[in-house]
């Protein structure tokens, strides 16, 4: 974690990715804590700014997901996070949050 760099709240943008797939499924924010979580249970946690607390992805829904892999760029401010998704990522229950697309209108 030496080499990441969290922002002044603590945070660091995290984008989820199915390992398989590669399908984008979700964006969320991680602190030191949810990532050590992550890293020890082998499934993500999270930081949520809206309740401000952690939250294990799928703990209600059922919708795990394993960790494949933990990925950072190359500035050390945004995490990569290769999964096996259990079910959707969405709270729609879309099976990505990126299911809409922009109309092109001027």
């Amino acid at each position: 974690m030496k080499d990441l760099k969290f922002d002044s709240k603590g945070l660091i943008p995290t984008v989820v990715q199915d390992a398989a797939t590669k399908d984008v499924l979700m964006v969320a924010w991680m602190n030191a804590e949810s990532l050590r979580k992550t890293i020890e249970s082998g499934v993500t946690w999270f930081w949520s700014r809206s309740r401000q607390e952690l939250w294990h992805k799928g703990a209600t829904s059922g919708s795990t997901q394993k960790v494949i892999e933990i990925r950072y760029d190359c500035d050390g401010d945004t995490l990569l996070v290769l999964v096996e998704p259990a079910g959707p990522a969405c709270h729609t229950g879309e099976r990505s949050c990126f299911y809409r697309a922009m109309e092109n209108r001027e």
